[in-house]
């Protein structure tokens, strides 16, 4: 808890970088995070109560100084304004979320190693994170883990975790890593996951699988129609009027007259 005096003299978030301009050295860095967010604004598209931020400062004071922030390549929230005040947040400072602070980070390892598995992770913990995730697809044999790796804040210590994907009941989502065509390119990805094990699918997936569905829809109404055609032959065969073949000007009182002389 941020004493009102303390919260008095800290700073507002207009006045704070909005990162540590630490360029990423893998384009993943940026990519994989971002479609984590795209696809939850679809996931949760009727809930405001949440934010993921991208590489963005998360300023707190549990650290050196209000004034340092730690920057996840992702993080989530949860009870907070998705956007703050109808803005676009430049940061994220807990003292002006309520004291609200990640329920998840993220952290993907690249070619220079940036503490994900020492500093950060002593950072988060004493911030409160309760979930802490790291991502090493290419570099996990040199730090000696494993390319996937899922934490929890248990009595102030991160604890690892079983299994993949790995279900965060706090959050009502699991994360894991799957196989995706991303602009045409199939890659390894991160993705939410529910709790039976489903990938919610990217926006290009769904968009396939809505075409798959409308393909095999299709093809059912297609068949229906030849099996309706192929009884209105057979009636026609036998002498009979199929319904379906009937001019829609013929009268029911016609059909009436018609019908008996047909039976």
């Amino acid at each position: 808890m941020i004493s009102p005096e303390l919260k008095l003299s800290l700073p507002s978030t207009e006045d704070l970088p909005c990162s540590d301009d630490t360029p990423v050295d893998n384009e993943d860095q940026n990519l994989l995070p971002n479609l984590l967010l795209f696809v939850l604004t679809g996931i949760w598209s009727d809930r405001m109560d949440w934010y993921f931020g991208v590489d963005m400062a998360v300023y707190h004071t549990t650290g050196i100084s209000p004034k340092v922030p730690v920057v996840p390549d992702g993080f989530l929230s949860l009870g907070v304004e998705r956007r703050k005040g109808g803005k676009s947040r430049r940061s994220y400072a807990v003292w002006e979320e309520n004291e609200v602070v990640p329920i998840l980070a993220l952290e993907m390892v690249s070619h220079k190693p940036g503490g994900e598995y020492d500093d950060k992770m002593s950072i988060y913990a004493g911030l409160g994170v309760l979930y802490y995730i790291i991502y090493n697809p290419e570099f996990w044999r040199r730090d000696r883990h494993q390319p996937f790796e899922a934490y929890k804040l248990i009595d102030g210590q991160y604890r690892q975790q079983i299994g993949e994907p790995y279900w965060m009941p706090e959050v009502g989502l699991g994360m894991g890593r799957s196989g995706q065509v991303i602009g045409g390119i199939e890659q390894e990805i991160l993705v939410w996951y529910d709790e039976s094990g489903n990938v919610y699918p990217l926006p290009d997936a769904a968009a396939g699988q809505m075409r798959e569905e409308l393909r095999v829809e299709r093809q059912r109404a297609e068949g229906l129609q030849q099996r309706a055609e192929r009884l209105a032959e057979y009636l026609r065969s036998q002498g009979i009027i199929p319904i379906t073949c009937l001019n829609r000007d013929v009268k029911f009182d016609r059909l009436h007259r018609i019908l008996p002389s047909i039976l």
